[in-house]
């Protein structure tokens, strides 16, 4: 969730950086050249005070005192060039020069300097040229009219170049950037902080979630901070899993005293079964029946009563020696499997993990027992012991019928037995009681097929020392 909603913040307040600093950098560009155009309107309108009392003809003919007008109107515009390096010049509406500078240069045909001649002949000013952008290496041209009587009689235009314009809008775009890349900062730092403390909740929660799937029932949601609606959360949640914890603890109270108040009648009635088989005829196969049948009631209700002590009773975690510990129990499933005529063979290395041995004794016995259960006679039951990074395995694999895909989905839930298996002893809870003894230190149990026939049990406790 971090990754989805930290991403979202970025961009929402990239964003809002961009919206607010795109019209701040377009307005400081803006305003350097408007500075820049009101001098150049100041300059020519200077100008245009100067040429309005030169009265000179496109034909030449003037007297002194014109003359001496002229020349201070063309060294106020070589001044100009000089300090500022901006071209000038005063052209009489038909285009022809009467004073500018430097010499070289005159009116073009056409161009920027051309439009603007013609804008200023119409009597109008320039006031709102073309903005002229940092990467732009053009000139600002600005016109004014020289007006006499009324009419328009010469412009002056200037020719400005843009380097220094440039060059301030430029700086002033690299402060925005700099005042923007900060806040960007800013932000990202305020977002990581805020989907901290927004996520800080969930992430215990889920961890939590995870801990009582996993069968740490006892696990809690500790108080976290975060806004008000996850810590409201949190409390419902730890209120459910305390009112689940009990539905459960209840559940086992039953099970394990109905399984040990059952036991003695049941002990009683086999009894007096017992009693009752020496008044028939020997062989009586209904009496046979009904023994059996209380036997198999008999080992239900022990087997109901270890899994009531299997979910309720606390690991004993310590760390094992695996392989030494499965070499144990196929030497004492050994008898029985030769007995039956499996070959019982296993490859033990020394291996260590975290493990409770008891516990883990339990769930191979049951692996191993249905192995060799459900083998047929001069096939092999191969127990082989394993490391994989964090995981240590036991594997016990047989050649016997194997389970379909549908079984496999089904083989260790509680009473469950193949239905090609219901001839065979056994009360269906042996598996569930492995899982269970397995699952309350970490470990777990799976099922696979193995071929070409047979069934695959991996039995894994974790290498790594158990949280605390």
């Amino acid at each position: 969730m971090r990754t989805r909603l930290l991403p979202l913040l970025i961009v929402l307040m990239a964003a809002v950086l961009l919206a607010l600093g795109i019209p701040l950098a377009v307005s400081l560009a803006g305003a350097h050249q408007q500075k820049v155009v009101v001098d150049r309107i100041d300059d020519t309108a200077r100008f245009a005070a100067l040429a309005q009392f030169v009265t000179d003809s496109p034909d030449g003919t003037t007297g002194a005192f014109e003359n001496e007008r002229l020349a201070t109107l063309s060294s106020e515009l070589r001044s100009y060039y000089e300090v500022y390096g901006i071209r000038a010049g005063v052209f009489y509406r038909t285009g022809s020069p009467m004073a500018h500078a430097p010499e070289e240069w005159s009116l073009p045909k056409e161009g920027e300097v051309r439009d603007a001649f013609a804008e200023a002949k119409l009597s109008r000013r320039s006031h709102d040229p073309k903005q002229v952008w940092p990467w732009q290496r053009r000139n600002l041209v600005v016109a004014s009219p020289v007006i006499r009587d009324g009419d328009v009689v010469a412009v002056v235009v200037t020719d400005s170049p843009t380097g220094q314009m440039r060059s301030r809008t430029l700086h002033g775009w690299l402060v925005i950037g700099a005042g923007e890349f900060a806040a960007m900062l800013l932000a990202v730092g305020a977002a990581l902080r805020l989907t901290g403390w927004v996520l800080k909740p969930v992430r215990v929660l889920d961890a939590t979630t995870h801990d009582i799937a996993t069968g740490r029932l006892k696990s809690r949601v500790a108080a976290a901070g975060g806004p008000p609606e996850l810590q409201r959360l949190a409390r419902s949640f730890n209120e459910m899993a305390d009112n689940v914890e009990d539905v459960l603890e209840q559940q086992r109270a039953f099970v394990a005293d109905a399984s040990h108040q059952l036991r003695n009648p049941l002990a009683a009635l086999l009894l007096r079964i017992e009693l009752l088989s020496f008044e028939l005829p020997e062989g009586n196969k209904e009496i046979a029946s009904v023994q059996a049948e209380g036997k198999r009631l008999a080992q239900v209700l022990d087997d109901l009563l270890d899994l009531a002590l299997a979910e309720h009773t606390e690991a004993d975690l310590r760390i094992t020696d695996i392989g030494e510990l499965a070499a144990e129990r196929l030497a004492a499933w050994a008898p029985t499997a030769e007995a039956k005529g499996v070959r019982l063979v296993g490859d033990c290395p020394p291996t260590t993990a975290w493990a409770d041995p008891v516990a883990l004794s339990s769930a191979l016995d049951a692996v191993i027992d249905n192995a060799v259960k459900f083998t047929p006679g001069d096939q092999t039951v191969e127990v082989t012991v394993s490391s994989y990074g964090d995981t240590s395995t036991v594997v016990v694999t047989d050649h016997g019928p194997g389970l379909t895909d549908e079984e496999l989905a089904r083989v260790g839930d509680r009473f469950w037995r193949s239905g090609r298996h219901q001839n065979i002893k056994g009360s269906g809870l042996g598996l569930s009681i492995s899982r269970a003894l397995l699952a309350a230190g970490g470990g777990s149990i799976a099922y696979d097929r193995h071929e070409p026939h047979g069934l695959k049990v991996t039995v894994a406790v974790p290498r790594s020392a158990p949280a605390a």
